[in-house]
Order: structure tokens, then sequence, then C-alpha cells
């Protein structure tokens, strides 16, 4: 076991996601947290935000080059969609070694980087410095999807609800607890980036059709697959317990799981298996904590699987 312990610095830490994953880092015995970078809590300290952090840690507001001059051994990039590419070409030009965890969408096609979904990737690490973080409704769609993806006869229809968390701390309509009261809100019902994530790392065509909902986090993820045989319930459980069996966080049930009941849970949850009749049609429920398996969590296996660390260290399961 690797007992080193390495510097981390969190671009991005005032966003839900961001403090997730000092939480986590706070719990983990191989990380020292070096800095943290928002431009909103500039000059305040950590552990006046989060009170398990000790020291005096301040929030910094820092550029590209100046995270690079840091100098640590990894950096998570907690940004929207669009603000990664600075710090990457930074640190690679000032320490190319610097491992980079990036949580939006910007290098998620990007053939270089790994793509980091462990249940279905770790097997394919080659050592990789820059990892890309899937999204959390992509992640529930592959765990729903992957087990049968040999039986597909057609794009799997995903139905999406998140929690208002997912929509960031940007105030928009789908984080406006007004307006989301009593409401389910439909957007970006084709082409959003998740579908077009999980079409490409699982390489089929997949429909998503996303909402919001007005509780703060979790996803649930109703998938409707057609399939190119005949199969029964019992089939369809037996592949998916197979399939993530040694998965200490995919949890398969058999009733539809609940959103309420994963929310602050590092894992997933997958079940409800149930199959139409003539036994081509199945439907399938994922659940996870978009801020947790959906960003933090992921993102802290994704790290640790590369400084060598053992995938589960500071994720209580």
């Amino acid at each position: 076991m690797n007992v080193k312990t390495f510097t981390l610095g969190i671009v991005g830490a005032r966003g839900h996601t961001g403090a997730e994953l000092i939480k986590l880092v706070a719990a983990h015995p191989n990380l020292q947290l070096a800095f943290v970078s928002s431009r909103e809590r500039a000059g305040q300290r950590l552990a006046d935000h989060h009170p398990e952090i000790t020291g005096e840690v301040q929030y910094e507001n820092l550029d590209a080059d100046a995270v690079a001059a840091k100098g640590v051994d990894a950096v998570i990039l907690a940004l929207p969609n669009g603000l990664a590419a600075p710090f990457v070409a930074a640190l690679e030009s000032a320490r190319p070694d610097t491992v980079i965890v990036d949580l939006s969408a910007d290098y998620r096609f990007e053939g270089s980087w790994y793509y980091g979904l462990p249940e279905l990737t770790r097997t394919q690490y080659n050592g990789e410095k820059h990892i890309s973080n899937p999204g959390c409704y992509a992640t529930a769609m592959q765990l729903a999807i992957h087990p049968l993806l040999d039986l597909l006869a057609g794009p799997p229809q995903c139905f999406g609800v998140s929690g208002y968390s997912g929509a960031g701390t940007t105030p928009s309509d789908k984080n406006n607890p007004e307006l989301l009261a009593d409401n389910l809100m439909p957007y970006a019902l084709t082409n959003h980036v998740h579908e077009r994530e999980v079409s490409a790392h699982l390489r089929v065509p997949v429909e998503f059709m996303p909402h919001v909902a007005p509780h703060f986090r979790g996803i649930t993820m109703t998938v409707n697959l057609w399939l190119n045989q005949v199969q029964t319930r019992e089939q369809i459980a037996a592949r998916f317990a197979d399939a993530y069996a040694a998965e200490p966080l995919v949890d398969v049930v058999d009733d539809a799981p609940w959103v309420s009941r994963i929310a602050g849970r590092h894992g997933v949850q997958v079940g409800g298996f149930t199959v139409a009749p003539g036994g081509k049609r199945v439907v399938v429920v994922a659940t996870l904590d978009n801020l947790l398996k959906g960003a933090a969590t992921q993102a802290m296996q994704n790290l640790n699987l590369a400084l060598g660390i053992d995938e589960l260290t500071s994720i209580p399961h």
C-alpha cells in the first residue's frame, strides 16, 4: 500500500462539488490540501466554511499560471464547462507530471485523456496523467445500460431527473427553488452533452431526456431498452448482479431504487428490473447522488487510481 503523501489543489472550490471534494480530502490519509481557488471567497479561511479542515489554508483567486506555479502533485478542476483549457495548458508546460482530474465536459471526448468511470474503464487505465471525470447523468446511464449492451435492439431511451444542485450555484431557472416548487422542469431534450458522452463511450446511440426536480441532490435515471432476444426478469437481474458483483459502490437491488435513499451516499443503486410482455423490452432504474458518485466521489476514485492508492481510500462504502 502506498503511504506517500501527495499535495493537491482544487480549482473551483466554492461550488457544491468542490465542497464535497474538500470533505473527501479531509478524510484522506495520503492527500495534503495545498490550495483551494475561488474568486468569490478569496482571502477567507477554508476552515470557516469547512470545519473538517484544520489549519490556515485560505481560498485564493488563482489564474492558470498561479495554479501551475504551486507545483503540486495533483489538481482537480471543478469548473464550469469551457474553462479548463488555460489551466491544463499551464500545468502541462510547468509540470507535465501533475495529475489533472477535470470534472467538466471539456475533455470527455478527447482520446488522449483517460475517461474515468472506474467500474467500466479502470482496466483501460494506462498511467495517464490527464483524467476526464464522467458526467453525473452519464454515469447513471452507462451503469444502467452496460450489462445489456450485447442485447440492444435499438437506442436506449433514458428519462433522467436530477436535484437542482446539478444546475450549479450560478442563479438560473433550473436551480431556483421557487420556480421548481411543485414542478418538474424539462430541458435540453435532444443532443444534451451527456447524451453525446454516453453514445460516444458505449459506442451505441442513446436518447436522453433530462429534467430538474425540486429536491436538492440525487438523480433518478429510468432507462427503457429494447432487446434483440427474449429475456426473463431473472436473466436480466443475473446479468447486473454478475457485472457488479465485485464493485463496492454499485448496489444491485430488487425493487426500483428511490432517490431519497441515495442522497448523501457514495455509490449507485441499480434495480427495478421490469420486463414487458413478450420479453424483448426491459426497464431499468438507477439512482446516484449527482454531487458524489456523479462527481466528487468518482473524482476521488480516479485520483486514487492515478496516484497508486487504493481506489476507495477516504470513500465510505
